[in-house]
Formats: C-alpha cells, structure tokens, sequence
C-alpha cells in the first residue's frame, strides 16, 4: 500500500526560403486585415461585512463549509486542447477557475510528497486527460506522481539526455493537445511536441519528440531582419493554428527589442506528425510588433481567435493565410514599477505593460493594465471596444504599490455577469529585472523573485484582493466592486472551484508569520476556513501557484522546502473498522453531470456528486461510508446507483445502503450543509465491486432523486 505523509491531521526542423510576413501598425483605430518542522494545522472560520478585515478565529470548526455550487464556467472547449485543466490557467480562456470538486473542510488533512529530485518541490502545472500530473523537471518536462511519499518520476524528457540540447522547457507556458501530447516553448527559441503516453494513458518513461519547429529563424526569415524579443508563449487556435509570441515578463519600449507574433499553420503541424515533408515558408505566419514592444504573459484562445496582450496593446488576432489582426486596442501603463524609498518592499512588478494574461468570456477580454491607479478593463470580443473600465486595489495603506501580475480569477455566470477577482503582486518581482543585460524570458527564481521576499515572505509584498462584477445591462456593461481585503497578500494565484463556490489561497498571516492554506467565499470575500502549515520562511510557496487535481479532493502547493504540499478531506471512511485509513489517493468525488447522469441509466435527478473509492484487505462484505453535506429533502426519495464494470448504473438494493447522521443514527430529513453519511455494504467480487483483485473493492455511487 502506498504511504502517505500527513502533516496534520485535523499540496529543427530548419527553414528554407522566405515566410509570408503580415505587418501592421497598431493605433487607435482598428488594424486592418533547511531542517522542517513539522506544521500545525486548525481549521477556522472568520466572518466579516465587506470591505472584509480578517480577523483572528477562536474555535475550531466543527463541521465543513456548505456547498455553494456556481453554474459551470463558461467556456467553449477547444477541440484542439486536452479535456482536463490543461494549462497553468486550467483552460485556453486562462479563466483561473475549475468545475472540479475542492476540499470543503470535511476533517481535513494536509499531505506531503517528498521531493528528492528537483531543488524545489515539484510545481504542478496541469494535468492531462488520464489525471497525470504534468510538471518541470531539472529542466525538462516529466509526468510525475504528486502522492507518493517521495514525487516519483513516471516519465520525462531531458533536453540535454534525450536531445543533446543546453536548452530549457518554458513550463509557464507549456499546454496539452487533445492527443495528450506536451507542447511546449524553449529557451533557445523552438516549440516541440512531446508525445508522453501510449494509445491506452500509459506514461512512457522516455517521452517521444515529434515536433520540433524554430520559431525565431522562421520569424527573422519573414522579417529580413535579427528578433531580439525570445519566444515566450504558445496556444492552439480552435481551428489547430498554432499561436506563439515572443517577449519576456519585463519588455521596456525605449530598448527597441523587435518582437512578433504568429503562428503556424494546422495543415503543417498535421503534416508533420505525419512524417511528410512540409515546406513551412508557406505555412508560418508572422505580424511585426513596433520595436519596443512584445508579449509579458500569456495567449488566449477563443472560437473568435488568439488574444493577446503586449506591453503596449491587446489584440485579437485571426489565422486567414496570414495574421488578420481584427483589433487593436491600446492601453496605459506608467512602465515598470520597483519600490520606492519608504516602501514596506523592497523588489517591485514583473512587468512594464499589463502585467497579466488576458481573460475571455464568451463575450469579453478581461485584463488590467498598469496605470496609477491599475484599471481593470473590459473589451468587446467582436470590436474590441473597451466597454467597461474601473480602477482595482486604489485604497491600499500608505507605502504600498499594485502589480497584479498573476492571471485573473474569471467567472462568467452565464447570465449576465462577470465576476473578475484580481490580486496585488507588488514586490516579489526581482528589481534586477531592470538591468539592461537581464533577459526577462528566463523562467528562473534568481531571475524573477525578489530575495527578500523569497526569505522573508508575504511581509514583504503589497496586499489586495478584489472582487469586481462586470454587469450586462440594456444600456451596455457596467463595472461595480462587490468586496476588497486589504488584509491579504498572495502570490500562489488563487483558484475558483464553480463546484464548491469557494476561492482557494495559500497566504502568510502576518501576525503568526504561519502559512496557511485559506478559503474564501466567493459571494462576500470573508475567510471562511484556514489550515495552518508552517512558520517556517521556506513554506512560501515561490509564487508558483496551487493546482487542482481531477480527483476531487486535492489541492497541490508547492513550497521552498523539498515538500509539495496537498489539502484533502477525509471524506471516505469504514465505520465498521475506524483504525484503517481509506488512502484518499484512490478515492475521488466528481460532479456527474444530469446528461451523463441519464445516459449512463439513472433515472430522475442526479442529487449527489458521484463518490468513489478502492478499499484494500476487505472483509467478504464491508461497509464504506461517504461523507457528504450537499444532500436535502426527504431519504425516502432517494435512490442509490452504482456503477457496473460496463460504465452503466445500476439500483443498489434498499437493504445495503443507509443515510446516517455522522454518530451512526438513520436520518430521514436531509438538510443541505448538515453532514450526512451514505453507508454502503458492498461485497468482495459482488456486482458492484469493479476491482479484479481479490480483497480490494473498488465502488463508485451516486444519488438520484
């Protein structure tokens, strides 16, 4: 049995010939075509009237956070992406924002995954249609084990071993195609597609390059003339174009670098694949930027086209034998921002321009820019008009500047409002960034952070969180805070979950100096549970964000110490025998959505989330219990389904499963956010056990009503 580490119980191809070259001027006007401690954990609440001011909780919580559920994000899929949380934003809108389930504070626990290999704790970037974790490695990229006591390798590809390269893998801004494959930007300028897993989701141990393009050489062909600018970003268009550009995370105008952008075409990628020769000075594309400008973030991709968003203007870009730039829409920004003397900081932002990477709504193109103060701005998708605009995080103590250098949080109801969530990021940029001789495109802590706040933590960053609604009315949109915390300073880009209707943070309380996993009710903004790790200035989280598994029940943070940490509930137990542990690794709650629900046989509402677990060395019958605090109405309208080995539900029996309250007693009337229990007795090789293997069960239920 796999162990676990609990903290607490209470994560070339060369180019002939010259490139079709499209080039436009972007105006006003629209373009034409140490040792570890071991942490402590509490689980807490706070509750506070917006504008929110934390304050410090008292007591335990006693039971989990309610259910909350959003609708589903509104995001068209993009056949050319794999269906999971594909990139570091979990989707080509980089909405920030997940469907997957995220813990709810039901007995909770933090694990550890040990790392041995990598000088920090494995960041998790995203995973892939198989739930493999796809992260850096020693500069490279691999699929790892994340919920191993030590993060185990399963498969990776190594520049230096495998292609005789000094290059690095830009992870930042690395994706998976619908294939699974890994695409991927380097540092010396190519993209390359890595093939990671066979036919079947198997993780090959040495990773298979099957494309491997020049970016830089087919854009100075095209131009005639040398790109000072690196490759910085990559995306698929929803019609298999591939987007690139070039910058870096700090792009000063006044030094003249010659960037572009482009792409290059679906027909040739396909081509490629298919071990063709493929004459790419017909199939890349590029647009001149001005010197001076360039990407500082990454693309966005919609069923309109690849938005993206340099240090000067955002554009909406169109494959049409050539870059048909639709819009070009201009913005402010007062340049690159470092502390100042009498600053509570001491490095800056990251970037000259916007600092973010653009977010899309069906409709809209969300981003801020780096005015004094920081405006959030809203464009029209089809015009890029900018239709809604207002300042963010203008209300900051005295000594404090705003950065918000991290992705937005995105969320579009569907019915008419756009909830945009925006962080300060000011400080944790390294000032050296300035130097003339600094290439801001190198992906690396020395070269990115600030060390101070590597060392000393959240202290040493600007706070603010904000909550700004865009609104759809007769008469256009209007923009409105809905709350602000003054309090908090994050860098780990908080995560929204629709599933659960919480914002998810890795903070630092800067009374304690402990940091602490926190959860946010994305209504009013107030903390509404806390988990403690560590005091320690190593568990600072490097900025590198938290990831959300497909599992349901984990929350990846990776810190400074060789420890990547993972939140998750004790949802699943065995009443009948509480000294074992279900390993919550093999166990997953997932939204089963009304059209699955029925095609898979159920009948009548789907009324719970569909829980599953692998229980090891049973006992011929074994009963399971879920915990669960999203049920309401009467029992008796209750039916329970469980999956068969051929994927279909089937009624279980009355007689084997009940729903208790958590002592054990029947309950009757359901009250949602009340924790509930479903026992279900399930024997060993039964019909409702889909484990082969003699002794474990695996069962997967859900309620419908």
């Amino acid at each position: 049995m796999k162990k676990r580490n609990p903290i607490y119980t209470a994560g070339s191809f060369l180019l002939a010939g010259a490139l079709t070259l499209s080039m436009a001027a972007c105006s006003g006007a629209q373009a034409p075509a140490e040792a570890t401690q071991t942490p402590s954990a509490t689980a807490t609440p706070a509750a506070t009237a917006a504008p929110v001011e934390e304050t410090t909780p008292s007591a335990p919580v006693s039971g989990a956070l309610p259910v909350k559920a959003l609708q589903p994000k509104q995001v068209d899929e993009n056949p050319y992406m794999a269906k999971s949380d594909a990139n570091i934003h979990h989707d080509g809108y980089n909405t920030d924002s997940t469907d997957e389930i995220l813990p709810l504070g039901i007995y909770p626990e933090i694990h550890v995954s040990y790392e041995t290999t990598n000088a920090n704790a494995s960041p998790a970037i995203y995973f892939d249609s198989y739930g493999h974790a796809v992260v850096p490695l020693l500069g490279g990229i691999a699929i790892r084990d994340l919920n191993a006591e030590e993060t185990k390798t399963l498969g990776y590809f190594s520049p230096k071993q495998h292609d005789g390269g000094s290059y690095l893998i830009q992870s930042s801004y690395t994706f998976l195609d619908a294939e699974n494959r890994i695409v991927c930007p380097t540092s010396n300028n190519h993209v390359l597609m890595l093939r990671a897993t066979d036919e079947e989701g198997n993780v090959l141990p040495e990773f298979e390059k099957v494309l491997d393009i020049d970016i830089k050489a087919a854009a100075e062909a095209a131009l005639g003339k040398e790109l000072t600018q690196n490759l910085l970003s990559v995306v698929f268009d929803y019609d298999g174009n591939l987007w690139f550009a070039t910058g870096g995370f700090r792009i000063y105008p006044e030094r003249q670098q010659q960037g572009v952008l482009g792409y290059i075409a679906h027909s040739a990628i396909e081509a490629i694949l298919n071990g063709e020769q493929t004459d790419l000075s017909k199939a890349v594309f590029v647009y001149e930027l001005a010197p001076g400008e360039g990407a500082e973030n990454g693309i966005a991709a919609s069923k309109d086209g690849a938005v993206i968003l340099t240090n000067k203007n955002c554009y909406l870009l169109r494959a049409n034998n050539g870059v048909e730039a639709v819009w070009c829409t201009p913005y402010e920004s007062v340049g690159a921002k470092v502390s100042g003397e009498g600053d509570k900081t001491t490095g800056g932002g990251l970037a000259w321009g916007g600092g973010c990477s653009p977010t899309l709504t069906p409709n809209l193109v969300m981003f801020t820019d780096n005015a004094d103060p920081v405006n959030l701005l809203a464009l029209d998708m089809k015009t890029g008009e900018v239709v809604a605009k207002t300042p963010v995080l203008d209300d900051l103590p005295d000594g404090y500047q705003v950065a918000i250098e991290n992705s937005a949080i995105v969320y579009d109801d569907g019915a008419g409002t756009v909830s945009t969530i925006v962080c300060n990021w000011f400080g944790a940029g390294n000032a050296g960034l300035a130097d003339p001789n600094n290439d801001s495109s190198i992906q690396s802590y020395a070269n990115i952070y600030d060390q101070n706040w590597l060392m000393k933590g959240n202290a040493m960053i600007a706070p603010g969180v904000e909550r700004v609604d865009t609104v759809k009315t007769d008469s256009g949109y209007e923009m409105k805070s809905i709350w602000t915390r003054n309090d908090l300073s994050d860098t780990a880009i908080m995560k929204l979950s629709t599933a659960t209707g919480y914002i998810y943070g890795y903070v630092q309380d800067l009374t304690t100096g402990m940091w602490q996993y926190i959860i946010l009710d994305f209504e009013t903004g107030e903390t509404v549970f806390t988990m403690d790790v560590s005091n320690k200035y190593g568990y600072n989280n490097m900025a590198i964000g938290m990831y959300t598994g497909n599992s349901g029940n984990a929350l990846y943070c990776p810190t400074g110490y060789l420890e990547l940490l993972r939140l998750q509930d004790r949802f699943v137990y065995l009443p009948e025998l509480p000294y074992r542990e279900v390993d919550l690794d093999q166990a997953a709650r997932n939204v089963l959505a009304q059209d699955q629900f029925a095609q898979d046989g159920g009948e009548g509402t789907v009324a719970s989330w569909r829980n599953t677990a692998t229980i090891r060395n049973v006992h011929p019958n074994t009963t399971v219990a879920f915990r669960m605090n999203n049920l309401s109405g009467s029992t008796s309208d209750l039916t329970l389904y469980a999956y068969g080995a051929d994927g279909k539900l089937v009624k279980v029996a009355p007689e084997l499963w009940s729903i208790t309250d958590e002592t054990g007693a029947a309950a009757t009337e359901l009250t949602d956010g009340a924790l509930y229990e479903l026992r279900v007795t399930v024997a060993d090789g039964g019909d409702f056990d889909l484990s082969e293997t003699e002794k474990e069960i695996k069962l997967s239920v859900v309620l419908g009503k």
